[in-house]
């Protein structure tokens, strides 16, 4: 092997380990951000609040992610991306420590919202990164290895702290936390290459991104529908799966993990796939959730029906959230990170939203109502995704050309 060979060689190397620090980024973020859930009771018996008060720390974290991260993208966009997300590092393993330790419930609701903002920005900036640090022939491959962090988060991640909890407390699980944090702080810095940062936009001209690119506010309606769809009907699963199936919190607690594996499976089949066909992907994707919807009201009154949907609802999501990222690159692949900074805005915000209308309907018009809600909209999202053009396929891109969306859509 030659000295050139032996470098690229090794670069890839450095490279994929860097892939996998960022995943481990994702993952300490994301169950960070909903370790409460599995939380609520000993958080709300220790700090003496309600149930519903100990949930605004999720409420708060998520907000915040949605709101701050277009105008903290903005800010920093002339900061390397290594420096920056070692700092949103050092934020979260600070943010648990202080939830660890802190006196009083209000503390550590401004403390979530800090974790929050950086959260945020992580979403903006850490599929970009990843995808910059490998080949350009496996940058989609990168993505999708880093958005399998969510489904590790799903299966490992938010069931390991209340594992933890159970034999402890939930201090204990944020302290562990706040080391795990520092871990992966350590891990970024050591193995993150330097990334100068590229696409300086600033705050004027993210938010005017949609207004000139018709095809990033295409991306983004899909987007919205999508998420919508998803979040209002899977928020409100485990009492459908109660109420319907008469599913008892073992059988929820092993159909939730099936669902995470089958979103891992989904988001690395994904990775493949996008590269010949993105709009191919994410429209079986949307079909492949919309059938498990219809499946899981249809047959998911038995266990095994149960199953079965949750499986096919798994592995669509997982291509679906991978391509809804390749989507937002290919309409705007020069102003990628503020592109992220909206889609993450949007997302996290409609994360919100859907379960809040998702309640509404439950509270009014029965649990089954919000599969049907789930239905409307990721229809609605599959619909505009078939009406915007279908170009020739390129699979030699990262990102295919067929996914150049109509800017008159």
């Amino acid at each position: 092997m030659s000295v050139q060979e032996q470098e690229r060689s090794s670069s890839a190397v450095r490279g994929w380990i860097g892939v996998a620090a960022i995943t481990a980024s994702l993952f300490v973020f994301l169950t960070t951000e909903l370790m409460p859930v599995g939380l609520l009771t000993p958080l709300s018996e220790s700090l003496d609040i309600s149930v519903g008060t100990a949930g605004l720390m999720v409420t708060a974290q998520g907000v915040a992610a949605g709101l701050g991260v277009p105008f903290i993208v903005a800010w920093t966009r002339r900061v390397n991306r290594r420096l920056l997300l070692s700092t949103l590092l050092a934020v979260l393993a600070l943010g648990n420590l202080i939830t660890a330790v802190s006196p009083n419930y209000p503390l550590i609701l401004a403390t979530r919202l800090c974790m929050g903002f950086a959260s945020g920005v992580f979403w903006a900036i850490g599929v970009s990164m990843a995808m910059r640090i490998v080949p350009e022939k496996h940058a989609s491959r990168a993505a999708a290895v880093v958005m399998s962090g969510i489904s590790i988060a799903t299966v490992v991640g938010i069931p390991l702290g209340t594992v933890v909890e159970a034999h402890t407390n939930w201090r204990t699980t944020f302290g562990i936390w706040a080391g795990l944090s520092l871990l992966v702080f350590l891990a970024v810095a050591a193995v993150i290459p330097s990334l100068p940062s590229e696409n300086a936009v600033s705050v004027r001209e993210v938010f005017t991104l949609p207004v000139k690119n018709g095809q990033l506010r295409t991306v983004l309606l899909i987007v919205i529908f999508f998420v919508l769809g998803h979040f209002g009907a899977y928020t409100f699963v485990r009492p459908y799966l109660e109420d319907e199936a008469g599913a008892g919190s073992t059988f929820i607690t092993v159909v939730l993990i099936i669902f995470g594996i089958g979103g891992a499976i989904g988001n690395f089949v994904a990775g493949y796939t996008v590269n010949r066909s993105l709009r191919g992907t994410f429209v079986v994707g949307l079909i492949g959730l919309l059938a498990a919807l219809l499946l899981l009201r249809g047959i998911g009154d038995a266990e095994t029906g149960a199953v079965i949907a949750l499986v096919l609802w798994g592995l669509s999501f997982g291509a679906v959230q991978l391509s809804q990222v390749n989507m937002t690159l290919a309409s705007a692949p020069d102003t990628f990170e503020a592109a992220m900074s909206l889609n993450t805005m949007a997302y996290n915000t409609c994360i919100a939203l859907g379960a809040l209308f998702g309640g509404l309907f439950v509270d009014h018009a029965g649990v089954t109502s919000v599969i049907w809600f789930g239905v409307i909209l990721a229809a609605a999202s599959l619909l505009l995704r078939l009406a915007t053009g279908w170009k020739k396929e390129t699979p030699q891109q990262s990102v295919s050309e067929d996914d150049q969306l109509a800017p008159t859509a």
